[in-house]
């Protein structure tokens, strides 16, 4: 198993965000983390990226414990992950922002360039790769976001809501991306609430409701679990049929 999550929990001041929370990541899935607003996915992605240290259970990542790793040596145990706020480093250009990630596991600046470019290649920001990041589109800037996680050379990805905010033509790129990039072996786990493309994508959907688990099945199951639709899809289900 990639990650495993046991009996997770985090408390802020006595509130519990997240509560006793348990899943699986196997390697070479993509799984969707979905869940209200204030759920607590986001919060499960910053105790797994290290960001916050869960206030109790287990966070394992290749049969080894993420307890007590700082974010880089999360990232460089091979965890990437993007921002539900997207914010290219400022003053720097396309390339060189993915460069900086790409330095991570390489000290050679022209090498790390090189590893850049091809990651911009491959997500078809190549063209844009001279031009300042702050000058992107959205659609443009969450490619970006994803590139230069990507150029930390993960085994799992973590992909907070990067379909927020685009069109749904802009959406379908968005998904042709990821799922190409699973094809190719990238284990990826998604935080989303465009739920026609969740439901495309994920093999496998975990759902939160106040920062407890409440299902966890394929998509098919999930959309017909009456806890989820009450607490979570309600007219959603009608969009997605």
């Amino acid at each position: 198993m990639m990650l495993r999550l046991e009996g997770v929990s985090r408390s802020f001041s006595g509130l519990k965000a997240v509560n006793d929370v348990t899943f699986d990541v196997p390697a070479g899935s993509m799984m969707a983390l979905i869940g209200p607003n204030g759920a607590g996915k986001t919060t499960c992605f910053n105790m797994i990226a290290g960001m916050l240290a869960p206030s109790a259970g287990k966070l394992e990542f290749m049969g080894q414990t993420l307890a007590g790793l700082a974010p880089e040596a999360v990232c460089a145990r091979g965890i990437g992950r993007t921002f539900q706020v997207v914010r290219p480093l400022s003053g720097m250009t396309v390339l060189e922002n993915v460069t900086v990630a790409a330095l991570l596991h390489e000290r050679s600046v022209r090498k790390a360039s090189r590893d850049a470019m091809q990651v911009l290649e491959r997500l078809g920001l190549a063209a844009k790769a001279a031009a300042p990041a702050s000058d992107l589109t959205l659609p443009d800037r969450k490619l970006l976001e994803v590139a230069r996680a990507l150029a930390t050379r993960p085994r799992l990805l973590l992909l907070d809501e990067v379909m927020a905010g685009l069109r749904p033509t802009e959406a379908d790129r968005m998904a042709a991306v990821l799922r190409g990039l699973n094809s190719e072996g990238l284990t990826i786990l998604l935080i989303e609430h465009v739920m026609r493309v969740v439901m495309a994508l994920a093999q496998r959907i975990v759902v939160l409701h106040h920062g407890e688990k409440i299902a966890e099945g394929a998509p098919h199951e999930i959309v017909a679990d009456p806890r989820v639709v009450e607490s979570y899809l309600g007219k959603r289900k009608a969009a997605m049929q």
